[in-house]
């Protein structure tokens, strides 16, 4: 799977980089000083490099959990993300990360323990609120578990802290790691979903809905809190019909004692990374959609977007109770 490893000079002798290495004993590896210098330069193909991602072992300095966007959240008032990972194993048509970053390449900071000592210092400053704390909004937080060992890392660190959540947002059915263990009570195992139709046409490389409905039910079973995230809904000529077929699929299936949160967004993109996608892809019939720009953001047309809002959000509320939908705002 991974051809070629670039590793910090720094970090060559740190346990978790042995370890990680010694998994792609056939991999070439390069040393560099800063991942910077093959993750930064402007004059890289993200089209091509896609299709053999290299990856690149890195230190990370700072910025190790930072305020979440307003609108983004699952009901706390501290919401914070943290990236261990720059970059997803899918290659889904509609991800911002395409248009935020010039290398398809994957970086992981192996210095998990930095980032949860600043997580630490964060639940300490608010000992009396509950903060959350979001993994996957730069990658997938399970699609490389078995390489990158960051859920069997983080989990038992999240049981010691009382007031902190953890959401691992995931289109993975790499869900071991969480079944090998007991259920962490502030923990959210949160699926992104959609219809099995747009799945196999904007979703490439993901695995298919059944396949994430399979692990979620598995995790479900096993007791553990699961989140629903419908997101983005994506415009197709009779959606009505396909998201009610679609909500009743998912809704038949889960345990809705064990369901956390459902959350619901449309397509959106900032223009300048809408931009950078369409040149990578002209061809790709969602850009060519009924998409407009507003105050720099790139969706769909006010009153079309407000409407798949309204419809989705009636389904939905058919099956859940309104404290369990977070509608998103961003």
């Amino acid at each position: 799977m991974i051809e070629t490893i670039y590793i910090e000079e720094a970090i060559l002798q740190h346990p978790r980089v042995v370890e990680i290495v010694a998994r792609f004993p056939q991999a070439r590896k390069i040393i560099c000083s800063r991942y910077g210098e093959v993750f930064n330069p402007k004059a890289q193909n993200f089209r091509l490099q896609k299709q053999q991602p290299a990856l690149i072992l890195a230190e990370k300095y700072k910025n190790f959990a930072l305020p979440a966007p307003l609108g983004y959240g699952i009901g706390a008032t501290r919401n914070y993300y943290f990236s261990h990972m720059l970059n997803c194993l899918y290659d889904c048509r509609y991800c911002f990360l395409q248009g935020m970053y010039q290398s398809a390449n994957y970086v992981l900071f192996i210095n998990y323990e930095d980032f949860q000592k600043n997580i630490s210092q964060l639940c300490a400053e608010a000992p009396d609120e509950q903060l959350h704390f979001f993994s996957g909004y730069d990658c997938d937080s399970l699609a490389l578990e078995p390489v990158t060992g960051f859920a069997e890392q983080f989990l038992p660190f999240f049981a010691t802290l009382p007031n902190a959540w953890l959401e691992l947002r995931t289109k993975s059915t790499q869900v071991r790691s969480l079944l090998n263990r007991e259920p962490l009570p502030r923990c959210i195992v949160a699926f992104s979903l959609s219809p099995d139709d747009i799945a196999k046409k904007v979703e490439a490389k993901a695995p298919s809905v059944e396949r994430r409905l399979d692990a979620l039910c598995k995790l479900q079973e096993q007791g553990w809190q699961i989140g629903l995230r419908f997101d983005p809904l994506i415009y197709q000529s009779g959606y009505q019909q396909q998201y009610q077929q679609f909500f009743e699929q998912v809704f038949s299936r889960i345990d809705l004692t064990q369901l956390h949160s459902v959350s619901l967004g449309v397509f959106r993109l900032p223009e300048n990374f809408f931009k950078k996608v369409h040149k990578l892809y002209p061809e790709e019939k969602l850009f060519a959609g009924p998409l407009v720009s507003h105050h720099g953001m790139v969706s769909y047309k006010q009153e079309l977007e407000q409407g798949m809002m309204r419809y989705c959000t009636e389904q939905i509320l058919t099956y859940i109770s309104a404290d369990k939908f977070f509608p998103c705002t961003l």
